[in-house]
Parts: structure tokens; sequence; C-alpha cells
């Protein structure tokens, strides 16, 4: 994985380091062609301006200095992509928590979370099964602060039935005052691989699909 994560960077690089040479070999061709041109049909009684030639001269190295500029933003942003590629990769095995709505039940033992973006007087989770029969309601009580709230379920009914291993669905509600509001419902799920796309390192996490880096809050 990491060989092939170091390949496609490199071929990446080499290309934008390509592109970046041909524009600017490109540009000064065609400034040359002119400026030689100019000197050809210029007024012997009223020569070009030595100031003038300096001031293309100098358009020239200004275009040329944003050319390099581009390439090295490049560079470096195609290098920050492989780190990020790179680190990704050491998850491979690890559970991580990501934006989702499933709740994995085994030996009747299951872990999930919100996330709040305010305090909360009240925070309430629903658990369903795939037919979105309500299996269990919980109340994770106030919480003093925006951020992650963990929470665990002991596979148990609201009857105080255990239930049996599965996939679940939960959602989330949050009081506050008068208002209410929907968090964000994370699950735990395991990252099986990493892939690098043109937006950034994405994990595989089976049932959960791909989820962008970007998307992880917790990893264990």
């Amino acid at each position: 994985m990491t060989t092939s994560v170091q390949s496609s960077t490199s071929s990446t690089t080499a290309a934008a380091t390509a592109v970046a040479s041909s524009q600017l070999a490109a540009t000064q061709d065609r400034f040359l062609t002119l400026l030689v041109t100019q000197l050809q049909n210029q007024d012997p009684l009223n020569p070009m301006d030595n100031s003038q030639v300096t001031s293309q001269m100098a358009q020239l190295s200004t275009v040329s200095g944003i050319n390099q500029l581009n390439a090295t933003v490049q560079a470096l942003s195609t290098s920050m992509t492989t780190s990020q590629s790179l680190q990704a990769t050491s998850m491979i095995g690890h559970a991580a928590l990501v934006p989702g709505n499933q709740i994995a039940l085994a030996s009747g033992q299951s872990n999930a979370a919100v996330e709040l973006t305010q305090p909360a007087d009240q925070v309430t989770v629903t658990i369903a099964d795939t037919k979105g029969n309500v299996v269990r309601t919980m109340q994770l009580g106030s919480q003093s602060a925006a951020g992650v709230v963990n929470f665990q379920w002991d596979g148990k009914d609201n009857t105080g039935a255990t239930v049996t291993d599965g996939t679940y669905q939960f959602s989330a509600k949050a009081v506050l005052g008068t208002s209410n509001s929907s968090p964000t419902t994370l699950s735990y799920g395991m990252v099986n691989s990493v892939a690098l796309t043109s937006s950034g390192p994405t994990l595989g996490m089976g049932t959960l699909g791909d989820v962008a880096l970007s998307a992880v809050r917790q990893v264990l």
C-alpha cells in the first residue's frame, strides 16, 4: 500500500513539474519572439527605449516567478497529501469513530456517540432495528459543553429483555431550553483499507462505506 501511494505521488509531482516547466518555456519563447520582432521592425529614427525593454523583461520575470511559485505550491500540496495517506495506513485494523447511524451489537455490548454543536439540557438516543421498530430509548442526561458524547448500549430493549446481536440504527435529539436539535450521530467501524483520491485519503470501513480521513473524530 505504501509503495502504491509513493508511486502515485511521484507520478503526480513529476507531471505537475513537467507542466509548469513546459508552460514557462512556452511563455519565454513567446516573449523572446515578440521582443526580437519589435527590435527588427522598430523605427530607426525612434528606436525602442531601454526602459521599455527593461520593463518587458521585468514582466517576464514576474510571470516566471508566478509559474515557479505555483509549481512549488503544487509540490507542497502533493507532499501533504502523501504524508496524510501514509499516516492513514497506520489506522488499518483500528476502530475509528466517523459520521454514521449504525450501531453494531456484539456479545451484548455496543458503543457509539453523538456530536453536539452546543450544550444541551437533555440528549436522547433512540435505537431501532432494521425494520425501523424502536428497540431502546436512552437518556444521556445534560451536557455542559459541545463536542463528542460517547455512550454504551447493553443490548437490552425498553422492557429489559436482551435483543439479538446484529446491526441496528440510531438517531439522537438534543433539547436546550425550548429548542430542539438533531446532533450528528457517530458510528464505530473498522478501518479495512486506505485509498488516495483527488480529494484526499479515504478510509474503507466496510458497511460504513468510504469515509474521508478528515471526517474521523476518534481512533481506538
